[in-house]
């Protein structure tokens, strides 16, 4: 039996695997509130008392940098320690890859409906493809076909500078350096990323904050509450946040399939890209992807998919556990 995770600055999950049909199969799934935990060991240990099938190999995908097994993580106060798990499930070490690593070998074993095309492009067979991910931060991979297969490679390029394109990203680039200092892509294209623009607007008078939204917002989870008034038009100043958010993320992923020429394709992950699906089958986020002056027409031909498949993470560390790194064609 094999144990995956997928630790996330909102949620820690953990499954048991077998392997069917080359395939990870799913025996059973929990889902821990991380912030709720000191440490990931405790998830493990909690999970283990509910869950007794003996564990071969284990493998979490985690938000974070990882250097020598070791990931301190940024969006939550842990360090994590591949040796220190191992000890837990009683094994040598748990493979401790980086959450977008994972969620890159899970791409491989996804299937047809897991996917919703975008842009179809015109595929380049033995092109790198890249994935990039928005949700209690942004994360970015590559993957880099080597003749056979598709090798992951992880990355911290949610973190690089925020580049503004235009008058109003200009002005809460100004207005965020002001608040944070150092303003990355993370900090304007996350879950935290579009309260912070919805702030922007709201402070700089840009649009009216109705004072039922702003009651709303102090009940609930603010960025939810952001996302359904824009998705329901029931808030001009919602729907403003959430159509510059959404212009930013296809700039940004545009800006990765540039930097890996990914002309096999950009994958768009995260947890909140199927919450938004709508709005990313509107020009806007396309638009934003295309338009790089002098690339476009390369860009035009790069395909796009949004993964819906909430699980990706988890097939791809239990796939990295069953096989080790090699990935095959998706």
């Amino acid at each position: 039996m094999i144990l995956a995770g997928d630790v996330g600055g909102t949620n820690t999950r953990l499954g048991l695997f077998e392997l069917a049909r080359n395939r990870p199969k799913l025996v059973t799934i929990e889902i821990f509130p991380s912030r709720k935990y000191q440490r990931l060991e405790d998830i493990m240990e909690e999970f283990l008392t509910k869950n007794s099938l003996p564990i071969t190999a284990a493998c979490v995908g985690i938000a974070g940098p990882i250097k020598d097994g070791v990931c301190e993580t940024p969006n939550l106060p842990w360090i994590a320690d591949s040796k220190k798990l191992g000890e837990v499930l009683g094994l040598h070490r748990v493979e401790l890859i980086n959450d977008l690593e994972a969620n890159a070998h899970g791409i491989s074993v996804l299937a047809k409906d897991d996917l919703v095309l975008l842009n179809p492009g015109q595929p380049d067979p033995n092109g790198n493809a890249g994935l990039i991910s928005a949700g209690t931060g942004l994360g970015e991979a590559g993957l880099h076909w080597v003749g056979e297969y598709y090798q992951p490679f992880a990355s911290e390029g949610g973190h690089v500078d925020f580049a503004p394109r235009n008058e109003i990203e200009v002005e809460l680039l100004s207005y965020l350096i002001k608040k944070l200092g150092h303003v990355s892509y993370e900090r304007v294209l996350s879950g935290p990323g579009l309260i912070n623009i919805y702030r922007f607007l709201a402070e700089t008078k840009r649009a009216e904050e109705p004072a039922w939204l702003r009651e709303e917002m102090q009940k609930h989870d603010p960025g939810a509450v952001i996302t359904k008034a824009a998705l329901e038009h029931r808030a001009p100043i919602c729907e403003l946040a959430h159509n510059i958010f959404v212009s930013i993320y296809g700039a940004e992923a545009g800006n990765l399939a540039l930097k890996v020429l990914a002309t096999g394709g950009i994958f768009i992950g995260g947890g909140i890209a199927p919450k938004i699906l709508p709005t990313l089958k509107e020009p806007a986020f396309l638009e934003s992807f295309w338009s790089k002056g002098r690339m476009t027409a390369l860009l035009k031909a790069v395909p796009v998919h949004v993964i819906v498949n909430d699980k990706t993470a988890l097939l791809g560390a239990a796939r990295v556990a069953f096989f080790g790194i090699r990935m095959s064609r998706y």
